[in-house]
């Protein structure tokens, strides 16, 4: 399967004329040099039919690039944006206030870049709104999360007037050139559009859009100060080729996976993230119950097939994962990879076992089966066209399920990891939604039972610390009937923490568990030292500094689940848990994970 995450390699012109738009294709895993010729759209392999689709839509007369960014903004179904303003961004921003879309202030642009990330993946896009430079540079981080991750982040930085970068080429933000930022998010980005041509600005703004949606990618849109009350003029109307797979060569694909499939004794589906990204759960769940085939997911794809489900068999991460989910898995003589990124962390880092020439894989624009690749053709018309099949379902096979886990019977004994995701696991609804952070927060959370109708959100590739409380305010505002329960680190916590300030001023109510082991957790076990120790917080006592919401120090079960049912209770804003560990308990997940990653940092 190597390939699946290859390298960024993007040359672009070293002079962008106006209204240049850099679109790169991503072809089995590569990236090809982007398009400048924009009027086209970007060259599609021969191997794919193409068709044009419908035109795009069209601006009203005499309206300006900033209204039709917010419109189309709304056309797509988006109701909020996330973002700090500034001086380049301030008439978008004033705009964006009276438009029907509401901005959600967050405390750091960081947190806006995470807040916008969960919100893209339970909707169809995310939106960061942000100052050039000191703005759109501190979101980099967030934004290259939302690439690796397959999340459709739509960043919208201000930038310079065209008119003033004549008269004075030293602007305040500025960092080398003008386009200097522009080029960075070029590596972390499907598309980059710079509206400084009222000729072309709606096109841009429409093909940015779409391939942000295509991709499940972030796309980049640069808006001059000077342009944002710019009048429209007429553009090229040109849409963007239709993507299908290429007929013939589907129909090979689907024939010999299902071959594959009816000869195998013992074949499992191993479903990730992609099926999430690109909609296709209730293909897979036609799939899996026309076939009898069970069903495990990687970490990053938990949720993605429902835990209710008698087919579901668990979280697998080789040596990292539950036994019975290994055992189905790795005893397989047909492994069907759905949407499943083989990053290391799914993979246990590298504990897992699965037969390339026994394994069937689909991604999002290649399928292959055992040794055979099938390029040009696509997951979704892959994964639904095995759903379509006639198929003779076979009985599952034995396995535990991971049902749910029923009461914790709480005690005086002191708190530990274990007990700790026992009691949250009890304690989860059917109107929460996790969220964690990497470390124990992430890995002990593999083995809990998300309740249909909710959902699992987690870094579980880039794994970049912070990420779980700024996404709560993602969640909160794009599933407000979803509860978000947050699980993040004392050292993660004090990365981004600040935002429970925005999660207060808006009235938001995630219950945020701080797992309080007194530093760097998952790093000490690879190599300990002072540089994992963090300074130490009193993080129940930061609602009082918010003046807002509730915050509870436990020590012991039976005060955890005290707090628990407090929270639960407590609908009207957030609620901090203080979780007291110790600093060398770890989950049994991570425990395994730790091990294998030492030996790498050795090295």
């Amino acid at each position: 399967m190597a390939g699946i995450a290859a390298p960024l390699r993007n040359a672009v012109p070293k002079k962008l004329a106006p209204g240049y738009i850099c679109i790169r294709r991503e072809i089995a895993g590569f990236h090809a040099r982007p398009n400048p010729s924009f009027s086209h759209g970007p060259s599609l392999p021969s191997t794919r039919t193409t068709c044009t689709t419908s035109s795009t839509p069209a601006a009203s007369a005499g309206e300006t690039i900033g209204d039709y960014l917010i419109r189309r903004l709304g056309d797509e179904g988006i109701g909020h944006i996330f973002g700090v303003p500034g001086d380049f961004v301030l008439a978008l921003f004033k705009k964006l206030e009276d438009s029907p879309l509401k901005v959600v202030n967050t405390c750091d642009e960081q947190g806006a870049g995470f807040a916008a990330d969960a919100y893209a993946r339970l909707h169809s896009l995310g939106v960061v709104c942000i100052t050039y430079a000191v703005g759109g540079l501190k979101i980099v981080n967030a934004v290259a999360q939302a690439f690796a991750e397959r999340s459709p982040v739509v960043v919208i930085s201000g930038a310079p007037g065209l008119g003033e970068r004549a008269r004075n080429g030293l602007i305040h933000h500025k960092v080398r050139n003008f386009d200097s930022q522009q080029k960075i998010f070029e590596e972390i980005t499907v598309a980059t559009a710079i509206l400084d041509d009222p000729g072309s600005a709606a096109d841009e703004i429409d093909r940015a859009l779409e391939l942000a949606r295509r991709h499940s990618r972030p796309v980049y849109i640069e808006l001059p100060r000077d342009m944002v009350s710019a009048t429209l003029l007429p553009g090229r109307g040109h849409a963007l080729p239709a993507e299908a797979s290429d007929a013939d060569v589907l129909g090979f694909a689907l024939t010999e996976a299902a071959e594959k499939i009816a000869a195998a004794a013992r074949p499992v589906i191993l479903a990730g993230l992609e099926i999430h990204r690109f909609r296709l759960q209730e293909a897979l769940v036609k799939f899996a119950h026309a076939t009898g085939i069970p069903v495990a997911s990687t970490i990053g794809g938990k949720s993605v097939f429902p835990e209710s489900d008698p087919a579901y068999v668990g979280v697998y991460e080789g040596a990292m994962g539950s036994d019975s989910a290994r055992d189905i898995i790795e005893q397989s003589d047909c492994v069907i990879l759905l949407g499943a990124m083989l990053t290391d962390i799914n993979l246990g880092i590298y504990t897992a076992h699965i037969d390339r020439s026994a394994s069937i894989y689909a991604g999002r624009d290649r399928v292959t089966v055992g040794f055979r690749s099938y390029d040009g053709v696509y997951m979704d018309d892959f994964i639904r066209g095995l759903a379509e099949r006639p198929w003779t379902k076979r009985a599952l096979p034995a396995f535990v399920h991971p049902g749910h886990p029923g009461p914790f019977a709480a005690s005086d004994r002191e708190m530990t990891v274990a007990a700790l995701f026992h009691q949250i696991n009890a304690f989860l609804a059917d109107d929460m939604i996790v969220i964690a952070d990497p470390g124990d927060a992430l890995f002990g959370a593999g083995d809990l039972y998300i309740h249909d109708g909710a959902h699992f959100l987690a870094p579980a590739y880039y794994c970049s610390l912070g990420f779980a409380v700024p996404a709560a305010i993602g969640v909160a505002a794009a599933a407000p009937h979803l509860r978000p329960l947050v699980l993040v680190g004392d050292g993660a916590f004090q990365m981004t923490g600040m935002e429970l300030s925005t999660i207060a001023r808006y009235g938001m109510n995630p219950i945020v568990i701080v797992l309080d082991n007194d530093g760097y957790g998952t790093e000490r076990p690879m190599l300990d030292g002072a540089f994992n120790d963090v300074h130490r917080w009193n993080f129940a006592r930061i609602p009082e500094v918010l003046a807002s919401g509730l915050g509870i120090k436990v020590t012991t079960e039976r005060e955890m689940a005290a707090a628990l049912e407090q929270a639960r209770a407590n609908t009207q804003g957030y609620t901090l848990i203080q979780v007291m560990l110790d600093r060398n308990d770890h989950s049994a997940a991570l425990s395994r994970l730790t091990a294998k990653l030492a030996e790498r940092v050795a090295r």
